[in-house]
């Protein structure tokens, strides 16, 4: 059986994607069912410790609340919560993420290095979206609290921009739809194009990995075989889910 943390609630724990700002649960709740996420993943080897500045959290929170532009979004606040600390704690000096619609899920990443949640400083964050328009309201979003431009998102297909990109890239964040009918399957692609990027400790989160599981069945499979990946862990907090790797 693969890797795995589900919290007893988290088919039942559900947001409205149009009302994202919403709270769900009390907020020691949420704390509560993300720290004992995080220790697992500490148990498994993926991150190196669990310890993060909640407050900093919260304070990156309240700007992409009162500052991002978002239509809809599947990034619960448990979930937001989740992806922030991940990066607090494993403080990639290159962040990249693929598939970022409106910049939300990509500041959920990079929030832990920019604007009011920098905890660390970063060299590179970089948000991936193929549709133009998209691609540009991310960017507003994004320049609305870093000001500095470490992070930034752009128009690519994620494929072909880290198949050419130079460097480590110490985390990669999967949220793309492949065309053609191959749907998050292109998470697999995207992976092995930036795989002789990614250094011995570098961590892979893949949104999705619960309720598009079984078009990331190549993928999960891929991960989850330690000939590949040092540890994988399927961290099931809400509906969507979330695979945490690392090399």
């Amino acid at each position: 059986m693969p890797a795995e943390f589900r919290s007893p609630d988290w088919d039942s724990y559900r947001m409205d994607m149009h009302d994202p700002h919403r709270k769900l649960e009390p907020l020691e709740h949420e704390v509560r069912i993300v720290d004992r996420a995080l220790e697992h993943l500490c148990a498994a080897g993926i991150i190196p410790h669990t310890q993060y500045d909640s407050d900093k959290m919260l304070a990156f929170r309240a700007q992409v609340a009162a500052s991002f532009d978002i239509p809809w979004t599947a990034i619960t606040p448990r979930q937001q919560r989740l992806i922030w600390a991940v990066n607090a704690i494993s403080q990639p000096k290159t962040m990249v993420a693929a598939g970022v619609f409106c910049g939300n899920t990509f500041i959920s990443n990079a929030g832990a290095a920019v604007g009011a949640g920098a905890v660390y400083r970063a060299e590179r964050l970089i948000g991936l979206e193929i549709k133009q328009d998209e691609a540009a309201r991310a960017e507003r979003n994004v320049r609305r609290i870093d000001p500095s431009g470490v992070a930034k998102c752009v128009a690519a297909d994620a494929v072909d921009f880290v198949r050419g990109m130079t460097g480590d890239i110490n985390l990669l964040y999967l949220d793309a739809d492949g065309a053609g009918g191959r749907g998050k399957g292109v998470y697999l692609d995207i992976l092995e194009a930036a795989w002789d990027k990614m250094p011995k400790g570098s961590i892979v989160l893949a949104h999705n990995s619960v309720n598009c599981a079984e078009k990331l069945a190549y993928y999960l499979a891929f991960v989850r075989d330690t000939a590949n990946m040092a540890a994988s862990m399927n961290v099931v907090i809400d509906g969507e889910g979330l695979e945490v790797s690392a090399r």
